[in-house]
């Protein structure tokens, strides 16, 4: 499955509404990976704020460059679903469960 965001706008916080090409759409909280390397850039919330949909990428990006997997936002906006689960542990973003 390769998924595209096609609309994303700023809510508060480190949370954003996204939509996926898939015709999801739900809120993606992202304080996770405000953690991580060059993301710390983004605690800052004007900063964050800025998000855009890259046309070229279709995912979420800011004006420093940064971006992230449209994959790994649509795991932060639907990860307590547990119809998606199996997609999740394919992707990397959810331990596998125990059989």
């Amino acid at each position: 499955m390769i998924l595209h965001i096609t609309a994303a706008e700023y809510l508060h916080d480190y949370t954003l509404a996204v939509s996926f090409d898939n015709g999801c759409s739900g809120i993606a909280d992202l304080t996770e990976v405000l953690d991580l390397g060059l993301f710390k850039s983004l605690r800052d919330t004007e900063l964050f704020s800025q998000v855009t949909v890259d046309d070229q990428m279709k995912t979420v990006v800011w004006p420093n460059g940064l971006d992230l997997a449209p994959e790994y936002v649509y795991f932060q906006a639907f990860k307590d679903d547990p119809r998606l689960r199996s997609q999740f542990e394919a992707w990397g973003y959810a331990e596998k469960s125990a059989a």
